[in-house]
C-alpha cells in the first residue's frame, strides 16, 4: 500500500582514496507523490548513474547549524530571540515554559468540573491504598529493592489510575497526597477549547515553568503560545489567559511566553542577570500578592532593543508584547523565516519605521481581543440555523459529534464522482443544521487545522478507551457556561473570530526590516 511517511534512499560511500571527503549529493523527487509515481521515477532513472546522467544531483554544503536542506535565513541571527534558557544570549522574554503535561489527561482534564473532582478523588484514593499496601511489602528494603518490589506488585488497572514515571517514584518513596480543591482551574486544552484541569505537581507529570506563569487559579496572565522547535506542518501561535495544554498549538509541544512572571517574595532566582538601569522603576511597578510578586516578562534589554530602533517613541513592555503577537501572524514573516521557525524559537526583528511598529502592535492587541474573548464575540449572522421549523428546548442542543455536509466532485485520477466534505454546511445534530458558512472562515489555521475544525473535533462526547472516563463537551456548556446552546454558539462565534482574524492579518504591513 506504500507509506505516507517521507522516504529517503541513502548511499554512504567510504573511500579513503577519494580526492574529496564529506561530499553530499542530493536529489529530491518532489512532495506528495503516490506509490506508483515514486516507483515510476525510480524505474525511469534506472540506477544511481541515471541521476548523474540526467544531471539531477544537487551538491549540498551544510550550514553552521548542520542543516542540509531548508537552510535557515542567516539574517535572522541579528534579531532578538524570544527566549534563551541555555545561553547568555540577550532574550526578549525573561522566562517561558512548555505547555503543561499532565501525563494522564483522561484523569486530570475534563469538560465537567464535577466529573473531574470525582475522577481525581477516586484516583488519589486508589493511589493511597497502593502506598499502604506496598509499604507492608517493602518493610526493611533499601531503595533499589523497594523499586523492584513495587514494579512487581503494582496494580496497573487503567480504570483505577494512570501511572507515570514520576508517580511511580513517589509510590516507591511512600509519598502520600490529599485531594486539593484549589487545584481545579480552567485550561485551554486545544485551540478554542477550554477544559477543567487538576493543576498539581503531584499528579501532573511535567509542569515545567508553568508555576511562574500561572502559580494558581487566582493569578491572571496572558501568554503567547508558539510552535516548539522541530519540523511541523506549519508555524502556529495563539494567545491564552488560562493554563495551556502541552499540545495546544503544537503536537510536539507548545512554548509559552507570558506577559507577566510571578515570583515568590523570597525567591532570588531569575533567568536573566539583574541589572540596574533607568528601566528598573518600570519593571518594579508590580502587583504584590500574598507570598509572591508579579513582574513584566519582557526584559529591560528587550525594551532597549526597541527603544534603539524607535528613538523618542513612548513604547512600553506591553506594547512590545502585542507587537510580537501581531508580527507572528505576518504571512511575510512566516514565509520568509519558515525554515528558521521549523528549527528554532522565533527571533523578533524591528520593522522599519515607528508607524509600522505601532501597526503591528495594534494588530496584536486586536487579535488578542478576538482570541482571548472568543466565547463572547458576536455570533456570525450570515449563516442559517435550520431547526426544521421546530422550537427547540435546551436538551435539543446536545451535541455528540458534529460533522460537515457532503457534496459530489469528480476525482482527478479516475474521473468518477466522489463524496467530499461541504464545509458550508454543518450537521450539528439530528435536529439542527447550519448552512451558509463562509468558506473563507476556514482560512484561519492554527495547530495544523482551521479553527472551526477544532470546534467540530472537540465539541463532542468521547470515552477514553483505557480508563472508560467520559469527557462530554455538553458538561462545559451546562455546568460552566449555564448555556446548553454553547457548542452551537461557539461554532458561530469562531466563524466571526476566523473572519476578523483574517481581515487583520491581510491588513498587516509588508514586512520591511
Amino acid at each position: 500500500m506504500g507509506s505516507r511517511a517521507p522516504i529517503a534512499i541513502s548511499l554512504l560511500v567510504k573511500n579513503p582514496a577519494a580526492a574529496q571527503h564529506g561530499q553530499i549529493l542530493w536529489h529530491d523527487i518532489g512532495d506528495y507523490l503516490d506509490r506508483e509515481q515514486k516507483l515510476n521515477i525510480i524505474f525511469n532513472l534506472g540506477s544511481v548513474a541515471g541521476i548523474t546522467a540526467a544531471n539531477l544531483w544537487q551538491e549540498i554544503t551544510p550550514d553552521e547549524h548542520g542543516d542540509w536542506v531548508k537552510q535557515r535565513d542567516e539574517g535572522a541571527a541579528d534579531f532578538i530571540v524570544m527566549g534563551a534558557k541555555k545561553s547568555n544570549e540577550v532574550a526578549l522574554f525573561a522566562n517561558y515554559s512548555r505547555g503543561l503535561q499532565t501525563g494522564r489527561d483522561a484523569w486530570c482534564v475534563n469538560s465537567s468540573r464535577t466529573k473531574l473532582v470525582g475522577n481525581m478523588q477516586r484516583m488519589i484514593c486508589f493511589y493511597s491504598s497502593e502506598v499502604a499496601r506496598l509499604e507492608l511489602a517493602c518493610i526493611g528494603q533499601d531503595k533499589a529493592s523497594r523499586t523492584t518490589v513495587v514494579n512487581g506488585l503494582i496494580n496497573t488497572d487503567p480504570t483505577q489510575i494512570s501511572w507515570s514515571a514520576n508517580l511511580k517514584q513517589d509510590l516507591v518513596r511512600g509519598k502520600r497526597f490529599d485531594y486539593e480543591q484549589v487545584a481545579l482551574t480552567p485550561s485551554l486544552y486545544r485551540p478554542f477549547t477550554k477544559q477543567w484541569m487538576y493543576y498539581s505537581r503531584a499528579f501532573n507529570e511535567r509542569v515545567y515553568q508553568m508555576p511562574q506563569l500561572f502559580p494558581d487559579s487566582q493569578s491572571s496572565n496572558k501568554v503567547i503560545c508558539v510552535s516548539g522547535k522541530g519540523e511541523k506542518v506549519a508555524f502556529s501561535t495563539l494567545i491564552c489567559d488560562a493554563i495551556p495544554g502541552l499540545h495546544m498549538v503544537d503536537i510536539d509541544g507548545s512554548q509559552c511566553f507570558p506577559l507577566y512572571l510571578y515570583d515568590d517574595e523570597d525567591s532570588k532566582t531569575t533567568n536573566q542577570p539583574q541589572q540596574d538601569s533607568l528601566f528598573d522603576s518600570q519593571e518594579q511597578e508590580t502587583v504584590t500578592m500574598v507570598g509572591r510578586k508579579r513582574r513584566d516578562s519582557i526584559t529591560n534589554e528587550g525594551l532597549v532593543y526597541f527603544y534603539t530602533a524607535y528613538p523618542g517613541e513612548a513604547i512600553t513592555k506591553e506594547d512590545v508584547f502585542y507587537y510580537v503577537y501581531g508580527l507572528l501572524h505576518s504571512p511575510d514573516y512566516r514565509e520568509r523565516f519558515a525554515d528558521n521557525l521549523s528549527k528554532e524559537l522565533p527571533r523578533i526583528p524591528c520593522v522599519k519605521g515607528a508607524v509600522n511598529f505601532w501597526h503591528f502592535s495594534k494588530a496584536g492587541r486586536d487579535l488578542s481581543e478576538l482570541h482571548l474573548n472568543y466565547e463572547s464575540v458576536p455570533m456570525y449572522t450570515g449563516a442559517k440555523v435550520d431547526t426544521g421549523g421546530k422550537t427547540l428546548a435546551g436538551s435539543d442542543y446536545r451535541v455528540e459529534k458534529m460533522k460537515y455536509g457532503k457534496t459530489k466532485v469528480q476525482d482527478d485520477k479516475t474521473g468518477k464522482l466522489k463524496s467530499v466534505d461541504d464545509k458550508s454546511v454543518l450537521i450539528y445534530n439530528d435536529r439542527i443544521t447550519v448552512t451558509g458558512i463562509p468558506l473563507e472562515a476556514y482560512d484561519y489555521v492554527v495547530n495544523g487545522k482551521a479553527a472551526l475544525d477544532w470546534v467540530v473535533e472537540r465539541q463532542c462526547e468521547k470515552t477514553e478507551k483505557d480508563s472508560g472516563i467520559v469527557n462530554d463537551a455538553n458538561d462545559w456548556a451546562i455546568e460552566t457556561m449555564n448555556n446548553p446552546r454553547y457548542p452551537l454558539e461557539l461554532f458561530l462565534r469562531v466563524v466571526t473570530v476566523s473572519l476578523e482574524t483574517m481581515k487583520i492579518v491581510k491588513a498587516l504591513p509588508v514586512l520591511d526590516i
